[in-house]
């Protein structure tokens, strides 16, 4: 079986190919366009995609040594995410579908992360999956394959966007995650006594507007030399608390959850060795099997799409041609 993954939701043109599960081409093109503006700007982002989605797709085909009449479905994301950058995405896999007389499967873009995350484990429910992706951070509960029970989520800012906004606000590059990464090595994660809000007994939803509000109260304190000379400090002290706060929750719902004893974790902010680090510790400390996927799986990818489509296309779980993208869909209600 050959399923064709199609990801446009946010600023990533990616297309991966699985066959049997096994990823055999994972392009990702990743837009350079809103670097100057410290953050994703939709317009220019659904306008990329239209420029790279077509070649990004043809460098997948190359890669993995078939042709597009090899492939049994195509699997598109069809939501969460920014519209105009998903229906890019959604027209162009239906084309090829319609085109080529083969089934076109919608897929959610947390479920993808979830099987992207899987890769490489041998992990099955039940198990607990810390979802940390753009502008999601939420606690599942997965019973099975397919279902899906919200433990916890954010309040205000996800994760991903408390690392972008404190970047901007330290004057680092968008984007903002692997800047603070960068720029924390040889810094001191206790320099800084940032907030981990919500630390309450049985409480699982996440905060994290006032973790960047006391960034900014602290930079507003300093001398521009002060923030240049304590950069390294200040990135690796606002990384821990995020990394903390995102490991303290997990534990909590660790406590109150028929879990088996495994959590897979993923998303764009697993890429980060501060969180990796501290949730493998969190594992191997209690004896929890544990999944994290490669660097390369953990943000928006194709392949990751494909594999969450091989899964949809197996339980017959076809998309009808009006299919149309949307920008808000709880996993919980697949």
């Amino acid at each position: 079986m050959l399923i064709m993954g199609i990801e446009t939701s946010c600023d990533d043109s990616s297309v991966g190919i699985v066959s049997d599960g096994d990823v055999i081409a994972n392009i990702v093109f990743t837009q350079k366009v809103h670097a100057e503006w410290g953050g994703v700007i939709p317009e220019l982002a659904s306008r990329d995609h239209i420029r790279t989605i077509i070649p990004t797709i043809d460098q997948a085909i190359k890669l993995a040594g078939i042709t597009l009449k090899d492939l049994d479905s195509i699997a598109v994301c069809a939501g969460p995410g920014l519209l105009g950058s998903l229906l890019v995405g959604l027209c162009t896999g239906k084309a090829i579908a319609r085109a080529r007389n083969i089934p076109l499967v919608g897929v959610h873009h947390l479920e993808g992360h979830l099987f992207a995350g899987l890769t490489g484990s041998n992990i099955a429910p039940p198990f607990d999956a810390l979802i940390v992706s753009g502008g999601h951070s939420h606690i599942y509960r997965v019973p099975e394959f397919g279902k899906y029970e919200l433990l916890g989520k954010t309040r205000d800012d996800a994760a991903g966007e408390a690392f972008d906004k404190g970047a901007k606000a330290m004057g680092l590059p968008y984007p903002g995650g692997p800047s603070i990464e960068r720029t924390a090595k040889g810094g001191n994660p206790r320099a800084f006594n940032f907030p981990r809000a919500m630390q309450t007994a049985g409480e699982l939803d996440m905060s994290f507007s006032g973790l960047k509000t006391s960034l900014l109260n602290t930079l507003n304190a300093m001398t521009p030399a002060e923030v240049e000379s304590r950069l390294a400090d200040l990135c690796a002290s606002y990384q821990e608390a995020i990394a903390d706060a995102l490991v303290w929750k997990l534990a909590e719902a660790a406590k109150r959850d028929d879990f088996g004893g495994k959590i897979v974790a993923v998303g764009g902010v697993v890429s980060n060795s501060t969180v990796r680090e501290k949730i493998k510790n969190l594992c191997e400390t209690n004896g929890w099997q544990y999944s994290l996927p490669g660097r390369e799986y953990c943000t928006d990818n194709g392949a990751m799409i494909a594999l969450a489509g091989e899964f949809r296309h197996k339980k017959g779980d076809f998309a009808s041609w009006n299919i149309t993208a949307v920008s808000r869909w709880p996993l919980e209600t697949l």
